[in-house]
């Protein structure tokens, strides 16, 4: 079957008789070693989409994997010193309170729904510590901020509906490396309705919600699903195994993000370990299940070839 309707019959827990599976390879990693990789895609098709088979990086790169300094739509400043890795946020448009209650919604209307579409908007918006400032007062500000970059991502997904296949994809990096940087409690007050509004037409249009985010979220993972996610991919180290099989297994399905933080650190048997561990730990018959193996600069070929040798061999449930 094709990916989509597998992950689809995943999702809803329809016994899809595989796991669904994805590998994404930063383009800093085809920079570095281009050869490697490009073999290492055509022995593993399983993993890549057929954009990755005729993949330049010189002409497919996106504009802020590049070095130097851009503005985005709502005049953030993003800055990259590291050719092929992602730019960063270092110049905050809306310093003061002042600023928020000025501030207008962009005007570009073309769908496009960016990683960090509303949490990390807020901070790329004000800054972090500002930010956390707002939440800690919890000043009338911070409801109006939250309200603007709504009503502008509710614009943009009216939009990308239009196109959208049966499952559409989000990301916001809800969480930091031990925790949420704000409490659980003040998430669901400010975030949780934000996250509602913005997911009501997209399952109002009888769509699935596949939501990306990293960091440390599984006390939220029920929240999210209550807002109308539908899958979610956390991140395997910031979250714990444990934590992830209790709340998570047979109640919420995930994409797991195997843990980058490990692979450039062990050797291929360690790879293989993990793969192992996260499978027969978190699998089901039903589904409910996918894996997500990302791949930086830092990881050896044979570390990623031991991946995929192993997450293709536990394919079949």
């Amino acid at each position: 079957m094709d990916y989509e309707t597998l992950l689809v019959k995943t999702i809803n827990y329809e016994s899809p008789g595989e796991i669904p599976m994805r590998c994404g390879i930063l383009p800093a990693v085809w920079k570095k070693y281009p050869e490697e990789i490009r073999e290492i895609v055509d022995e593993f098709p399983l993993f890549f989409g057929d954009w990755y088979k005729n993949y330049d990086y010189d002409r497919q790169l996106p504009a802020s994997y590049h070095t130097g300094a851009f503005k985005d739509e709502w005049g953030c400043e993003w800055t990259n010193i590291e050719e092929g890795m992602e730019s960063i946020v270092t110049g905050h448009p809306v310093p003061t309170r002042a600023d928020i209650r000025a501030l207008q919604i962009p005007p570009n209307r073309d769908g496009r729904i960016p990683h960090g579409f509303m949490w990390l908007r807020l901070l790329d918006l004000r800054g972090f510590e500002e930010a956390m400032f707002d939440f800690a007062e919890e000043c009338v500000e911070l409801q109006m901020l939250i309200d603007k970059v709504v009503e502008h991502t509710l614009i943009q997904v009216d939009v990308a509906l239009k196109n959208a296949g049966r499952v559409m994809y989000f990301g916001d990096d809800l969480g930091m490396q031990e925790s949420l940087a704000i409490s659980p409690a003040k998430w669901r007050k400010y975030l949780k309705p934000a996250f509602a509004k913005i997911y009501a037409p997209v399952r109002a249009a009888g769509k699935l919600i596949y939501m990306h985010t990293d960091g440390h979220i599984h006390e939220i993972i029920p929240d999210l699903f209550e807002c109308g996610v539908n899958m979610v991919n956390p991140q395997i180290r910031a979250n714990g195994l444990d934590n992830l099989a209790r709340v998570c297994k047979g109640r919420y399905p995930m994409m797991l993000d195997l843990d980058r933080q490990l692979f450039p650190f062990t050797n291929p048997e360690g790879c293989r370990a993990h793969v192992r561990e996260c499978v027969e730990t978190l699998s089901l018959p039903s589904g409910g299940l996918g894996l997500n193996i990302e791949i930086g600069p830092d990881v050896p070929p044979e570390n990623i070839r031991a991946l995929l040798q192993t997450a293709e061999e536990y394919r079949k449930m």
